[in-house]
């Protein structure tokens, strides 16, 4: 992150190939609902919520909030990715002082096996070293979800530890800053 924690939001959408990364939108709260209600989702992340209770609960906006990406193909969300602070109070940094970018995405089921995590996440991570240049990029995933490990190596994550988190064994890696050319 920057010196102060924040940079501009939201950004000029990002677009990749086939995707466009940007904001949330009113019209993105019905594919909020389905990510956080699937049960396929939820198998890595520690569950689901119920429909009705994230009916009621998500703002008329969900996801409008600084490092959070909408990932849209044709106008229509298929996921989301965040760049958040890492908690202090979790295990697993490259800091001292914490506080390191975390890298997080959730996928509809619908749009897994097309290398959309990979697009979307290569696409956010540029934007981040462009944003907050030097600053390293750190990811923590069960170390029983064999895509996201994979997805990880292949965004260039090495492993820094291994740790029990939430009730399963997490993996934990960085991505270190981009050193400038020249």
């Amino acid at each position: 992150m920057t010196e102060s924690g924040t940079f501009v939001w939201p950004p000029v959408p990002i677009p990749t190939e086939r995707l466009m990364l940007r904001a949330s939108e009113a019209r993105d709260r019905a594919a909020f609902v389905e990510l956080f209600a699937s049960p396929e989702v939820g198998t890595y992340i520690g569950d689901t919520r119920p429909r009705d209770e994230l009916e009621r609960a998500l703002p008329e906006v969900p996801g409008r909030r600084p490092g959070c990406f909408v990932v849209a193909r044709d106008g229509t969300m298929i996921g989301m990715i965040t760049l958040d602070p890492r908690g202090a109070e979790r295990r697993g940094h490259v800091r001292p002082e914490a506080g390191e970018a975390e890298l997080g995405y959730l996928f509809l089921p619908e749009a897994w096996g097309h290398g959309y995590a990979f697009e979307a996440c290569a696409a956010a991570l540029d934007w981040f070293t462009s944003t907050c240049p030097g600053e390293p990029v750190v990811l923590s995933t069960q170390s029983a979800n064999d895509r996201a490990m994979r997805l990880a190596a292949k965004l260039g994550f090495t492993e820094v530890e291994w740790f029990e988190e939430y009730g399963a064994e997490q993996w934990f890696g960085v991505r270190p800053p981009a050193t400038p050319a020249g």
